[in-house]
């Protein structure tokens, strides 16, 4: 009997690992999705500073469109004033002359803060630019090595469900169905030591019964609080614990 539960020790260790392995396999993805929303965050920085700066070329243009008009306006009124022999109409386009000029002052105006603004604008998107240029490099090497790790892990994974299946072929069927269960059920730990006359599992107090079944190696000894398989070895304590 203690040959069987050295091969289920066994078993349990390559179980635990395959745990292991799985667990690191399923934060690949999510680790990797994080990286990548990482980057898009500062593709769309980037982005949003080009767009500004094409909004602001844009209303560059469109005032420039505004003052050409603005001084078409001004040279029909000087036209019309050469022509006019009326001094209230001579008077009336004169306003309109200097309203025209003033509106193209305005304009001026606020070209010089779209120039600023400009200047603000191409220097935020050499920023981002940058940054972006940084984080698709930075994503580039770590992609890389995670998709390193996922093959390596992938065929660590494969080996060792297929050493699996080897050492889960070396117990017999009734052992293995059973430890399956448990297994299913309990998590990794399936055979477990008794620890200071505890399960080493559930932590319950185990009788002076099933100790000693445990003690003289005779059969599967099974723990009446939480089913799972126990043992015992030489150097465990069995003096109870506070």
């Amino acid at each position: 009997m203690q040959e069987i539960i050295e091969k289920l020790l066994i078993l349990q260790d390559r179980d635990r690992r395959i745990l292991r392995v799985s667990q690191e396999l399923a934060q690949i993805g999510p680790e990797r999705d994080h990286l990548r929303t990482r980057a898009a965050a500062t593709q769309n920085s980037l982005e949003a500073a080009k767009l500004r700066v094409k909004q602001l070329e844009s209303e560059r243009k469109t005032r420039d469109l505004e003052i050409e008009a603005k001084k078409t306006q001004i040279e029909k009124y000087l036209n019309q004033q050469l022509l006019t022999r009326k001094n209230e109409e001579y008077k009336a386009l004169t306003h309109e002359v200097e309203m025209a000029k003033a509106e193209i002052f305005k304009i001026e105006d606020a070209q010089i803060v779209l120039m600023e603004q400009a200047e603000t604008a191409h220097k935020e998107v050499a920023r981002t630019a940058t940054e972006a240029a940084a984080a698709k490099k930075l994503l580039d090497d770590q992609i890389g090595q995670l998709d390193q790790r996922e093959n390596n892990l992938k065929r660590e994974l494969a080996e060792l469900l297929g050493s699996r299946a080897a050492l889960a072929g070396e117990v017999d069927e009734t052992t293995r169905n059973r430890y399956e269960r448990i297994l299913k059920s309990k998590g990794e730990s399936v055979v477990v030591g008794i620890e200071h006359s505890s399960c080493g599992g559930c932590h319950m107090k185990l009788p002076a019964q099933i100790i000693t079944h445990c003690r003289a190696v005779a059969e599967i000894v099974i723990c009446p609080s939480c089913g799972r398989i126990l043992y015992y070895s030489p150097d465990m304590s069995l003096t109870p614990g506070e």
